[in-house]
């Protein structure tokens, strides 16, 4: 099982480039589902993420093509097999996002109730009750979400709770529905906008993606398209939150500055200098950063995916900080693999009191999860002497080629078996 070797103490210098988010890519895929024709993709990060879904797809008829240069064609012609078992569904939970694109073009779904990192409870109550709203029928059997609609009808749809792949899931199914669907206390996230932007590209009517209400109307089918999908926000935020963590100067090509504010933000109050282009990120840190506290809130607010990130970096910092994670209820779990590391924080329910230290130790240290893996890496880069990454396919499902990146910019890392 592959490993990450860390020697920590290099300053960071040079440039990278930003992949494309893999949170976009994978509900823009099963948008292929809603038509026949072929659907061109670019700026497809190559993740394992990606991979499975392309195998989940693939198991239902679809044309999945070869992966090159960062395009990729899928092409759902026929699908013979509107079924996500749940050997693939089990280790990734995006594979929901297969359920409102199915049963919106074959009036029937079989879904495995879906797994993915063990971060806490993620439940998908907010897309059965609104496909319930648009005329389906919904049994939870076996483990298997098994719905059926003749056709989807439009909705006004208050979702309780703000979810993103909800959001994306009923986006979907509203575009081949009969009538207009209103989505009310939708989520925000700029990926939400991006599968909005290739829907529409295919010929779907959607206004207001990004905002808290969307209307979609209607149509009785999608052609097919091309589209790019957009940058990592993620990735680029914890390029830069390793650079603010190790200190040096590093510019981020391909990046998208205008969907990272919050993150950004937090950056400067560190300590860092930040010059922002239309598609690029400049960072400069001189000094040992400075402790940042933030509480986790759904966009615009400071990305979950972001706070391990950050906990690294308060690890090291001058003062003490608190994190409020309120999101996922289990997702200070990389804080036990950080105090391995010499690392000072006491968890309090949802809060962590990060207390700075100026430097961390060298140790073996275990990923939990995808974003605690990244959490980990950088924590390795300022920790004195070797540290060693295990479980790293967490890291492999949401960052292209992360290690050679950072190697790029000076970091002593190498992966090993």
């Amino acid at each position: 099982m592959d490993k990450l070797l860390i020697n920590g103490g290099r300053r960071l210098e040079g440039e990278a480039r930003i992949s494309g988010a893999k949170n976009a890519a994978l509900p823009i895929l099963c948008a292929a589902l809603l038509t026949d024709r072929g659907l061109a993709l670019s700026n497809v990060p190559r993740l394992m993420d990606i991979t499975t879904m392309g195998k989940l797809l693939a198991q239902m008829g679809v044309e999945v093509g070869s992966q090159e240069n960062g395009c990729l064609t899928v092409r759902a012609a026929q699908i013979g097999n509107p079924v996500a078992p749940y050997e693939l569904v089990k280790t990734m939970r995006a594979s929901v996002l297969v359920l409102g694109p199915l049963l919106a073009r074959c009036g029937s779904a079989s879904v495995s109730l879906p797994g993915g990192c063990a971060i806490g409870a993620r439940p998908v109550d907010q897309h059965l009750k609104g496909l319930q709203a648009m005329g389906a029928t919904i049994a939870i059997e076996h483990g298997y979400m098994n719905a059926t609609a003749k056709r989807l009808r439009g909705a006004r749809i208050a979702m309780d709770l703000v979810t993103v792949t909800g959001t994306e899931n009923l986006m979907t199914a509203a575009t081949l529905a009969e009538g207009v669907t209103l989505l009310e206390n939708a989520a925000r996230e700029p990926e939400v906008a991006d599968l909005a932007r290739c829907l529409n590209a295919m010929g779907a009517k959607i206004e207001g993606a990004g905002s808290e209400v969307i209307r979609i109307q209607g149509v009785p089918s999608l052609a097919g398209a091309e589209h790019r999908v957009m940058p990592d926000r993620i990735e680029t935020g914890t390029l830069l939150a390793a650079t603010a963590a190790a200190g040096g100067r590093v510019r981020l090509a391909g990046a998208a500055p205008d969907t990272l504010a919050a993150t950004l933000e937090k950056l400067r109050e560190s300590g860092a200098r930040i010059a922002a282009g239309s598609d690029s990120i400049e960072i400069e840190m001189a000094a040992r950063p400075s402790a940042v506290s933030l509480s986790t809130a759904p966009y615009p607010g400071f990305a979950t995916d972001m706070q391990a990130q950050f906990m690294a970096l308060d690890c090291v910092a001058r003062g003490t900080a608190v994190i409020a994670e309120t999101i996922f209820e289990n997702r200070f779990m990389h804080a036990l693999e950080l105090q391995r590391l010499g690392a000072d924080i006491t968890i309090q329910g949802h809060t962590a009191l990060v207390r700075g230290v100026e430097r961390l130790q060298g140790a073996k240290v275990m990923a939990t999860d995808l974003r605690a893996s990244a959490s980990l890496v950088i924590a390795g880069l300022v920790a004195e002497g070797q540290t060693l990454v295990d479980r790293i396919y967490h890291l492999d499902r949401g960052y292209e080629s992360l290690e050679r990146k950072l190697a790029a910019l000076g970091a002593r890392i190498e992966r090993v078996n």
